[in-house]
Formats: C-alpha cells, sequence, structure tokens
C-alpha cells in the first residue's frame, strides 16, 4: 500500500437556488461563498426550476460565486457556465424525448383549469391550478402527458411541469456526475421543496435544509443518505459538509472585516486635498483649483459628523511610504477621515486613464465605435474597484451609508454588498448612462449591473438616464418595476432629446428592492457670488470688454474631448459668417479648450484637428482690427472663467452628448448674479436641456441647426433676453450645488415624502 497521500477528490456541491443557496443568515451565506470562491477542490451546480433566462441577474452578480455548471428547468436544461453552452451529449438526449411545446401546450388546452406560467421555460410547459381541482383533473394530466412520451412533476400542490419522460433535477444531475467521471460519494446535494426529491433519491449525500417543505422532509425521512439540518439555506449545507466530513469548512474561513466608524463614507476619485512631497515627506494642501462637487461633499462632515473619504493616492516607491489614513482639516471637518488606497502610477494609468476612457467613456456618450477592450485591463480594473470596497467597507461603522461616485466605481458595490451587508450604498453616476441597446456592446455589462444592482440606491441627473439604466437592466435581468414617477414639472419631457415623461423609480430583482431617482447637479452660487464681488474679477470683466469693443462676444468653454462637439461648432461658425456676411467684423468667438492629460492620447488627433479649423477660419476672414476665433488651449483659473462668463453676450453649449454640463449653470448664475442678460444656446444632447427651460435649444447634429440658433440667440431682443435669463437663474439658484447634495442623500438614506413633494424631483420614497 502506497503511503504517498492521494489527492483530494473533487466535491461537486450540487444545490438548489431559492430557499436553499440563496437563503440563510448573512454570515452562512459569507462563509459557504467564500469556501466555494476559496477551496480549490470544491466544484459548484445550481440545479434549480428557473429557467436559464431567470438565472442570468444571479450569474451577473459578483457576490455570488459563479458556478461551474447549471441544470435549470427541473433538469430539462444542462449547461457548462464557463461559455453557456449545453453540455454534450447529455443536452441531446433530454431534447430527443421532447415532443415540442406546441405540441404538450395544446394537448393540455383541454384542461382549462391549468393556467401557463408566465415564466422563461425550456423543453417543458409550466402550469399552475387550484389544488381542490388539480385533485380532480391528475390521473386524466398524466395519461395525457404519457401518450406524448412526458411526466408530471408537482410541486406546493397547485404548480406542475410536463417535462420529457425521465427528466428530473435527479437524473440530470446523475447523467452530469457520470460525464464527469465524479465519485457519487463526493456530490452533496441540497435542496428545500418537493421538486428537489428526485436528487435524493439518487442516492447522493444530501441535506434538506432547515425550514424546508414538509412534504420534503416526509418523503425524506427514512433515507439514511439524507440530513435534516436545523439552519436554514447555506447554514444546513455547512452542517452536512461537517455531518458527512466532506470538507475542513473551517480551514477556508473568510476574513473579517471589523466595521468601522464613519457613518457617511464617501467614495470618490480625488482627496479632499491635493498631497506634495516636501522635503521627503508628504504635506496635504487645499486643492488649488476644487471643482464645486468637493466643497458641497465636505460640507457634510463639518458638524463633526463621523465620516470617512475614500480616495486613491499615488503609491510611488521613490516617494515616502503612504498613511492608510489621515486627518483632512481637525478644525473644519474635526470628524472626518481620509482612507487612502495607494495605487502605483501603472494602476492609475491603466484604471483611469487609458481603460476608463478607452473603453466606458466612448461606450456611455454612445460613440461606441471608438471603444476599445481589453480584458487584462477589466481584470486590474476590478482589482482597484475591490481595494476601493474593501477601504469602505473597513470605514464604515455599523448600518453606515457609503456614497459611491460615478462609473470608475462600478464594480464597487457588488464587492462592499459582499463585504457588508449592513450597509446603505449609494451610487451616483456623474455622466449620462447610453441607451440599452449602446450599453450592451460592453463585453461586462451583466457584471456592471449586477453590481448596480446591489446597490439600495442609485441616482442619476436627468429621467432620460435614469430610463436608459431601467432599460438596459430590463433586457438583461427578469425585474420588476413596482414604481413610476411623473418627471412634470420639474423636467422637460417632449421638449428636448433627453426628454421623458416619466421614469421607474423602483425595481425589485431576485428579492432585493433597489430605488432609482434623477438629481441635477446645481452649481455653487456662493462661491461665484465671492468671486464675482472680487476686485480682481470686476478688473477682468472690464478689460475683456475692452478688447472685445462694440462686437457680441461668443463664449465656448470645455474640454478636449470628442463628445463636446467643437468641430462642428468651429464649421458651424465659419458656415455663420459666410452665410451671414454682415456678422463679419461683428461677433467674435472665444473657445477655451482644456487640454486632455498627456497620457491621454486618444485626443491628440482631435487636437490638431481644431487647431486646424481655427487657423482656416482666421486665415480666410481676418482683418486688421478683428479676429473671428480667439482659441485658448489651457486651463484658466476659475476667477477668469466667471470673468469671460460676465463679459459673454451668447454662451454656446454644444456637446454631442453631456451627462449634465456645469459649464451651462455656472454661466447663468453668473449673468444672474451680476444683472445680465446673456443668452445660453444649449445642445439638446446635454443633460442640463431637460432642466434649463430659457435655453435655446440645438441639435449639434444638424450643422444647419447650429447656426439657425446661434443666429437667434445673437439677433435676439433684449426683452426676450431677459425674459430667458430670469427664468434659468430662478432655476440654478433654488437648485444649487449645496441643494443636490442634500436632497440626494435624504433620498439615499429614505426621504420623507415632505422632502419629495417640495423638490417635486421623481426620488423612490
Amino acid at each position: 500500500m502506497s503511503l504517498l497521500k492521494q489527492p483530494a477528490q473533487p466535491l461537486l456541491l450540487a444545490t438548489d437556488l431559492d430557499g436553499t443557496f440563496l437563503a440563510g443568515d448573512a454570515d452562512a451565506r459569507k462563509r459557504l461563498y467564500h469556501l466555494v470562491d476559496a477551496h480549490p477542490d470544491v466544484k459548484l451546480a445550481w440545479v434549480t426550476g428557473r429557467g436559464r433566462e431567470a438565472i442570468l441577474p444571479l450569474l451577473a452578480d459578483p457576490g455570488l460565486p459563479t458556478p461551474d455548471y447549471v441544470i435549470c428547468d427541473v433538469g430539462a436544461t444542462v449547461l457548462r457556465t464557463a461559455d453557456m453552452q449545453p453540455i454534450q451529449p447529455l443536452q441531446s438526449r433530454i431534447e430527443a424525448r421532447w415532443p415540442g411545446e406546441h405540441v404538450v401546450a395544446e394537448a393540455m388546452r383541454r384542461f382549462p383549469m391549468l393556467v401557463r406560467q408566465e415564466v422563461p421555460q425550456e423543453r417543458r410547459c409550466s402550469y399552475y391550478c387550484h389544488p381542490e381541482q388539480l385533485s380532480t383533473i391528475q390521473a386524466e394530466v398524466e395519461a395525457v402527458a404519457a401518450s406524448l412520451g412526458c411526466e408530471v412533476l408537482y410541486s406546493a400542490d397547485r404548480y406542475l411541469d410536463i417535462l420529457p419522460r425521465g427528466t428530473q433535477k435527479g437524473s440530470t444531475l446523475t447523467a452530469l456526475v457520470d460525464a464527469l467521471a465524479l465519485e457519487p460519494s463526493r456530490v452533496l446535494v441540497a435542496g428545500d421543496t418537493l421538486n428537489d426529491l428526485s436528487m435524493y433519491g439518487e442516492g447522493f449525500p444530501g441535506v434538506c435544509v432547515g425550514e424546508s417543505e414538509p412534504a420534503l422532509v416526509a418523503a425524506t425521512a427514512d433515507m439514511d443518505n439524507v440530513l435534516h439540518a436545523d439552519a436554514p439555506g447555506c447554514g444546513g449545507i455547512l452542517e452536512a459538509m461537517a455531518h458527512f466530513d466532506l470538507i475542513e469548512a473551517d480551514a477556508y474561513a473568510p476574513p473579517i472585516h471589523a466595521p468601522g466608524k464613519a457613518e457617511l463614507v464617501m467614495v470618490y476619485h480625488r482627496l479632499p486635498y491635493e498631497e506634495h512631497i516636501v522635503d521627503g515627506q508628504r504635506v496635504r494642501r487645499p486643492h488649488s483649483s476644487p471643482n464645486g462637487i468637493i466643497p458641497s461633499l465636505l460640507s457634510f462632515f463639518g458638524k463633526g459628523q463621523p465620516g470617512s473619504w475614500v480616495a486613491w493616492t499615488v503609491d510611488d516607491p521613490k516617494a515616502p511610504p503612504v498613511e492608510p489614513r489621515a486627518p483632512v482639516d481637525a478644525e473644519r471637518y474635526p470628524g472626518l477621515t481620509a482612507a487612502h488606497v495607494p495605487l502605483t502610477k501603472h494602476e492609475v494609468d491603466v484604471f483611469y486613464k487609458r481603460f476608463s476612457k478607452e473603453a466606458f467613456w466612448p461606450v456611455i456618450n454612445s460613440f461606441w465605435e471608438r471603444a476599445r477592450f481589453s480584458e487584462d485591463d477589466w481584470a486590474l480594473f476590478k482589482r482597484v474597484n475591490r481595494r476601493f470596497a474593501e477601504a469602505a467597507a473597513a470605514e464604515a461603522a455599523p448600518g453606515a451609508t457609503v456614497w459611491l461616485h460615478d462609473y470608475n466605481l462600478w464594480m464597487v458595490p457588488s464587492v462592499l454588498r459582499e463585504l457588508r451587508p449592513d450597509v446603505k450604498i449609494a451610487f451616483f453616476h456623474h455622466t449620462q448612462f447610453p441607451s440599452a441597446d449602446i450599453f450592451a456592446i460592453l463585453p461586462w455589462r451583466r457584471e456592471i449591473l449586477g453590481s448596480l444592482l446591489a446597490c439600495d440606491y442609485v441616482g442619476f441627473h436627468i429621467p432620460r438616464h435614469a430610463e436608459n439604466f431601467t432599460d438596459a437592466v430590463r433586457s438583461t435581468f427578469p425585474v420588476e418595476v413596482t414604481q413610476r414617477a411623473s418627471c412634470a414639472p420639474r423636467f422637460m419631457t417632449f421638449g428636448c432629446a433627453v426628454g421623458v415623461e416619466d421614469m421607474a423609480t423602483e425595481l425589485r430583482i431576485d428579492g432585493r428592492t433597489v430605488r432609482i431617482g434623477a438629481h441635477p447637479i446645481g452649481t455653487d452660487v456662493g462661491r461665484i457670488r465671492a468671486c464675482l464681488e472680487s476686485d480682481e474679477v470686476a478688473t477682468d470683466i472690464a478689460r475683456i470688454r475692452d478688447e472685445i469693443g462694440q462686437r457680441k462676444l461668443v463664449l465656448s468653454i470645455e474640454r478636449l474631448d470628442y463628445t463636446k462637439g467643437i468641430l462642428q461648432k468651429l464649421h458651424a461658425f465659419e458656415r455663420l459668417l459666410d452665410d451671414s456676411p454682415e456678422l463679419q467684423g461683428r461677433v467674435t468667438l472665444v473657445m477655451v479648450c482644456v487640454p486632455a492629460a498627456k497620457e491621454m492620447t486618444v485626443y491628440r488627433p482631435l487636437q490638431q484637428q481644431i487647431e486646424q479649423a481655427v487657423g482656416r477660419i482666421n486665415g480666410r476672414l481676418s482683418r486688421l482690427d478683428w479676429t473671428p476665433v480667439r482659441f485658448f488651449s489651457r486651463v484658466l483659473p476659475f476667477a477668469s472663467v466667471v470673468a469671460h462668463y460676465a463679459a459673454a453676450d451668447v454662451m454656446w453649449i454644444t456637446p454631442l452628448r453631456d451627462g449634465l454640463n456645469l459649464v451651462a449653470k455656472e454661466f447663468v448664475a453668473v449673468q444672474g448674479l451680476n444683472e445680465g442678460d446673456g443668452v445660453l444656446v444649449l445642445s439638446e444632447f446635454a443633460g442640463a436641456a431637460a432642466e434649463l427651460k430659457g435655453a435655446v435649444l440645438t441639435n449639434p447634429h444638424d450643422p444647419a441647426d447650429l447656426v439657425r440658433s446661434l443666429n437667434q440667440a445673437l439677433a435676439m431682443t433684449p426683452s426676450e433676453r431677459d425674459d430667458r435669463q430670469r427664468r434659468l437663474y430662478d432655476i440654478v439658484r433654488h437648485h444649487d450645488l449645496s441643494r443636490w447634495g442634500r436632497e440626494f442623500l435624504a433620498a439615499a438614506q429614505g426621504a420623507s415624502d415632505e422632502v419629495n413633494a417640495e423638490t417635486q424631483t421623481p426620488i423612490a420614497a
């Protein structure tokens, strides 16, 4: 006899889903799922009455272990999940015994009390019948089924499946075990209802988990191979593994994630301060040019509320080590701690600057032909997202709210839900969300949607984006829309390309409720007011107006991106000057184009095309005292931007796609505070178009409309200019940045009906 240790035989866990693998207390589920994921000798098969379509959301849920095999349709379908293809010749043998759906359905028409179930089903026909009626027709139904070469499987005294003869969960599982050459004693079956009975009858070690259907318990009472566990769901499966001595589960216990102290955890891509290396030390300083959202998010911690801000910082081996945690501002935010997620420069470049911009950004903005997909980059993206989730899990107090920001963190919710099922997860999507057919281009759409559905609340700028998300979910998974809300009067409905009449505000999927809301980000009106009151800005406004003289100033400010429609705008401006020569010398386009980071090489050709277009227009049309286009490829200080807003006659914002566009709101706020009457010309494909009633809307994909709308703004009467600006300013002033933050957080934490009624925003209560 050999003294060498024999390799362990693999263990196949063949388990029902509802009431079994998806049930039990949170700790037991976490322990079993970690065991299945981590143990090299454990294989997993889902054996379920669900149809193939109905298990897709579970396969896309990163919080669940991915099975190796799926037996669904009560044994009529058997799949290898690596490619979701049928396992042959097992599947073809079942198919050969099936007379066909229409043949069976037609034969069962003679029983009007049988109601066909509206669930996905293949190689079976599923019915419901009242128990009293079923007892009177049972024998006849079985006889008709037998005449077709089928048999009947009953469940809960009222459900029945017509299946190919000899096809049940147990028979298909046995065929799979034989095909895989597995040791039957190393197959553990688990279930909780009578339609799982056939698995126990095949002789495998089995467990009826706690709270099983009484009929199943009675039917297996005399089976020596079956354990009747005390714990329900996953806890019962773990009991069986120990009872049958199948595996050492304790050796693969999940890591313990002790809760932190933060009642609110903000997870954002930027730290609330800048880090600099000074004399070999990491020094924290306020942002030299903070975007408006950072002060707003910081305001939630202004009263000393315990909180954490999770963001990445670059871990450079040449720099001092990254501190795991650091105070943000002990005086202004005494309860706020920054939790650093250290990333190498390579990780930042791939995760944020390359993959997010080359794979996700084009699809998000409906430029799918520009998308470039990489499985290696996707794997790194998921690893980085897991580290964000682990950092958030370590910071959050029991029952805390974790507020996640934007598509770079798409995969955080599912991991966070697995690590900390007690926390409330809210996600705000800062970009637009594309239509379902375009989002489906992403190779990883199921995993992404499955992760977002792990949230309690998902917010978007406008209802159209929320509806696109709902459509994407509904085209991918079986989901129920349980609440809807009207979008008017807060948002435009039929008046622009991104308008929509109503939106889903609550989804129900696999027992979970996910609420959805529309929350357009506002602008920081107080910050703008303070800026306008400075002598520096007043001087700058006067200088700009003096340089422009009596000409109309058309202002365009955007960052370099193909979504912004910059080339289309330049071509339209050139066409306007050609078609209306009387405007030459009377209007100047000031175009500020913020360049992309040097690592983002995808934008270099666009930069060259823009510069060539500007050069052509100025070369053709310039005069000694007039340059048609004044082009600046640089970042302007915010004070300078405000001065340009104040000096402009027309703000020309024409993105081909845009999630919102805060520049439009900043312009309106400056004009309102400065008692100006500047005209906003806004693309109807920008999210802000659904909110900013009073803007001149334009279709940037239509060159003639671009010219028409700009000409309309230039020729507008003073009274109309004033009317439109007052309407716009009323919207921007009321729905400012601080209100956005308060309303989103209130909705995420369970807003009251009073708050919802006040804002008239479609928020799920």
